[in-house]
């Protein structure tokens, strides 16, 4: 099987940007507002977050992400709420607005890690960062098939694989260090480079404890990481028996509820291959703890980010993929959700 390119891409590099758009509220003209995606909102009307959020479609973002944040937690009943604006729709941002509400399903994050003596290999450091542009450049030239049957990305684009065979190598060199650094490492960087690199670990159980752990790390960017090494040892173990080894998707299940978007993306992708591979354990924690979030998800205006979850919840509720694409194709998605939809409440009776 062949699955998509993973790492620092330029999708990645763009909503950093954006990011720090948000952040610093950058004077000047600004990039468009094309679609507001809020998630997580159960009991608070989208209306009412929409009102103090105080922006819209066509309109710039909030010159403050960290106060336009506070103005929508001052509301009653929200937690939390996280800002990110992606790169583009029809050439506009789309702007997603995570919330978490008191008593609502929430993703449990680890304590931030303090060993300020932990650091890797510059050799390490500097794999990493040639891997990172290598595939920025297969990113932009659409060359991102990748192949998980050994439990690691290695890439068809050259530039890319040969950089991967140097992290295979590093990996098992400096393993004990690689795998401590994830999930103990004060440096949150540093953290997300170990994460990476950890998954090319040949002790692939160990690699898995470690990124089991680090997928609650506190840093949104140490757990993308972490969940694409993850996935490879996933594959590896789902679809061969023989290697001994077992990914449990437990956590995986429970990023679906968070308020980063790249947590549930990252997810989805991941939850894909057990459903695919007829894991029923998976199957039945997914419809347990998060429905209501792949219904949201498979909802956005975003397309590109809707269809995995679409697609997910369609093999959750045994619909032939050649069906569920006829409907995306048609136009007909509101109505094959809301099938689904009914589907799970009669089974709830």
């Amino acid at each position: 099987m062949k699955e998509g390119a993973h790492g620092a891409g330029e999708a990645g590099r763009m909503r950093i940007l954006m990011l720090a758009t948000l952040a610093a509220g950058l004077l000047g003209a600004q990039p468009r507002i094309g679609v507001i995606e809020i998630f997580g909102a159960r009991r608070t009307p989208a209306e009412r977050i929409r009102k103090v959020l105080g922006v819209s479609e066509g309109g710039t973002l909030p010159r403050s992400k960290s106060e336009a944040e506070e103005r929508i937690e001052g509301l009653d009943g929200v937690v939390r709420a996280n800002l990110e604006a992606w790169c583009c729709e029809q050439g506009r941002l789309v702007l997603y607005v995570g919330i978490e509400e008191r008593g609502g399903a929430r993703f449990e994050l680890r304590t931030p890690p303090q060993d300020e003596t932990l650091a890797l290999p510059g050799e390490v450091m500097e794999a990493y960062a040639a891997f990172a542009e290598a595939l920025r450049q297969a990113t932009a030239e659409g060359d991102l098939e990748e192949d998980l049957s050994r439990g690691h990305s290695l890439m068809r684009n050259v530039p890319c694989r040969v950089a991967q065979q140097r992290l295979e190598a590093l990996a098992e060199l400096h393993e004990p260090l690689v795998l401590k650094a994830a999930v103990e490492a004060a440096d949150p960087d540093l953290r997300a480079v170990a994460a990476y690199v950890a998954g090319y670990a040949p002790d692939k159980g160990a690699a898995a404890a470690a990124l089991q752990l680090a997928l609650r790390d506190p840093e949104p960017a140490v757990r993308r990481n972490a969940a694409r090494a993850l996935k490879g040892i996933a594959w590896l173990a789902l679809t061969r028996r023989d290697s001994g080894l077992r990914v449990q998707p437990t956590w995986f299940v429970e990023m679906l509820n968070s308020t980063v978007l790249s947590d549930r993306l990252e997810a989805v992708q991941v939850l894909s291959m057990y459903v695919e591979r007829g894991d029923a354990g998976a199957a039945a924690q997914i419809r347990e703890r998060a429905l209501a979030a792949l219904f949201e998800m498979a909802r956005w205006q975003h397309l590109e980010h809707a269809l995995p979850a679409y697609l997910l919840l369609g093999a959750l509720g045994g619909i032939a993929e050649e069906e569920l694409e006829t409907a995306w194709a048609a136009g007909e998605r509101e109505k094959l959700l809301a099938r689904l939809e009914r589907q799970w409440k009669a089974r709830l009776r």
